[in-house]
């Protein structure tokens, strides 16, 4: 499993998180409250999240032989998104 984190500086962390969960819940599973999120993909990628007032962490793990820069894509470009009025949002993704 690769997994690959960014903290991405907002004050609106909250709201982006709830967005996409509520985006993606029609389509994958989804559990989240106002602090953390938790989406698991079809193919076995989970994104993990969690908001406070200054950052939205994630967290994104893809399944050996998955293709890892396309997932933080969809991810990123999602949320820029949702953020419009602020994005492109920063992703400094790393390795964990």
């Amino acid at each position: 499993m690769s997994v690959s984190v960014a903290r991405v500086p907002t004050q609106s962390a909250s709201r982006y998180l709830q967005q996409l969960a509520k985006h993606w819940s029609h389509k994958m599973e989804v559990r989240f409250t106002e602090q953390e999120g938790r989406i698991a993909f079809p193919g076995g990628a989970v994104l993990d999240m969690r908001a406070d007032s200054q950052t939205l962490d994630v967290a994104l793990s893809v399944p050996e032989g998955g293709d890892v820069e396309r997932m933080r894509d969809v991810v990123s470009s999602h949320l820029d998104r949702f953020a419009f009025r602020e994005a492109p949002l920063t992703f400094d993704w790393v390795d964990a």
